[in-house]
């Protein structure tokens, strides 16, 4: 049977990732192919890596990016980490913590469970409680909970983790590139994103960075890291000195990860992250004048995925399906949070002030069709860029 060639839509992705793609980043993924051992490929592999050191704020020499998505980040951070019977403290306050655990678990490790509400951070008293009751190998927790729109406080956990001889490992994956995540000022040993979100590539590659403290910690196992494929210790020679051949890279992906790193570097870090912020506070108030409340508290949110409460009567399916209408996607909610909330990412190249107006009218406009009548929310939004900006 013929087929006819594949022609999606061009949708305005503003939900959880993956987050609208620069139009350099794309034609950088149409250049010609290399060989994955090319010499010139050799030095794309060496921007990436420096570019990589220079959004994560590390020095760290194991830093690359893993050559699947941000789910293998975390499972590389964890298993190569985990031998069996290990005990691993694991923060869980929404889906992406509970993931950890399950990876701890499947490893052989001994989970030991920090919670929180959904859509609340995590106490660090109680994370102390647990690293004092019993011997843990590493500290493990999600700094920007995509399921949610939290963003955990990293001040001190690094000193916590490190009393107890345990590593600190941080799921970075909606943060890195949006929010200051500043590997080496918090002391985490190993901290992993995914190329989808702030970083404003495609979904493919997951950037991790692994410190020397972790690296030697690792080296020292009684046994092998259980996946072949996410072992550190092989991988890293193939993006070392040696160049050692493991397995056979993304190549386009690899391309449009350096312009996606590129981009970040000639706005700068400090002036991204002020972008997304900025175009946070806008969507807050855009929101909250239409009568809608956040999910979250002031001062534990993400600037970049925003939980809105779904108001009582309005159905989420329905609202989400009318924007999409409009090739306007944003998220719903999951777990306990599904019907609850919606997730509206502003990541990226797709973190704008046009952006923030477009979502904002387009669910006043769907708001009122489903019978929930209120006032729109663009000039409250406006109102932010002409104070801040």
């Amino acid at each position: 049977m013929k087929m006819d060639r594949f022609q999606p839509p061009k949708r305005l992705l503003l939900g959880p990732g993956p987050s609208p793609v620069d139009d350099r980043v794309l034609a950088a993924m149409a250049e010609p192919l290399l060989g994955h051992l090319d010499p010139l490929f050799l030095r794309c592999m060496d921007d990436v890596q420096n570019l990589l050191r220079y959004v994560f704020e590390t020095e760290n020499r194991v830093t690359i990016p893993i050559s699947a998505t941000g789910s293998a980040g975390m499972e590389a951070a964890l298993v190569n980490v985990i031998e069996r019977g290990d005990d691993v403290v694991v923060c869980i306050n929404g889906v992406f913590g509970q993931r950890m655990r399950d990876i701890v678990e499947r490893a052989g490790g001994n989970a030991i469970v920090v919670e929180a509400e959904w859509g609340r951070t995590i106490d660090p008293d109680k994370i102390e409680a647990a690293l004092k009751s019993c011997r843990p190998r590493a500290l493990a927790l999600v700094h920007a909970e995509t399921s949610t729109g939290v963003l955990q406080d990293l001040s001190g956990l690094s000193e916590l983790a490190h009393r107890h001889d345990a590593l600190l490992i941080v799921d970075a994956v909606t943060s890195l590139g949006g929010h200051p995540v500043s590997v080496d000022r918090n002391g985490i040993d190993i901290c992993y994103s995914g190329t989808q979100k702030c970083l404003g590539a495609p979904p493919g590659l997951a950037p991790i960075t692994f410190n020397e403290r972790a690296i030697e910690l690792i080296r020292a196992r009684r046994s092998k890291v259980q996946s072949w494929y996410l072992d550190i210790t092989l991988v890293e020679h193939y993006w070392g000195e040696d160049r050692t051949y493991h397995h056979t890279a993304p190549i386009s992906m690899n391309y449009a990860l350096r312009e996606a790193l590129r981009l970040i570097q000639e706005e700068g870090l400090e002036a991204r992250w002020r972008r997304h912020e900025l175009n946070h506070h806008a969507l807050v108030a855009g929101v909250e004048a239409m009568g809608l409340r956040m999910a979250v508290a002031e001062g534990e949110r993400l600037w970049s995925l925003n939980a809105i409460s779904v108001p009582e009567g309005v159905d989420d399916a329905r609202v989400r399906a009318r924007l999409l209408e409009e090739d306007i996607e944003i998220g719903g909610g999951l777990g306990p949070m599904k019907g609850r909330i919606w997730r509206v990412g502003l990541m990226g190249s797709g973190s704008t002030r046009e952006n923030v107006n477009i979502v904002v009218a387009a669910l006043h406009r769907a708001l009122n069709a489903e019978g929930f009548n209120c006032n729109s929310g663009v000039e409250a939004a406006e109102s932010i860029y002409k104070t801040l900006v």
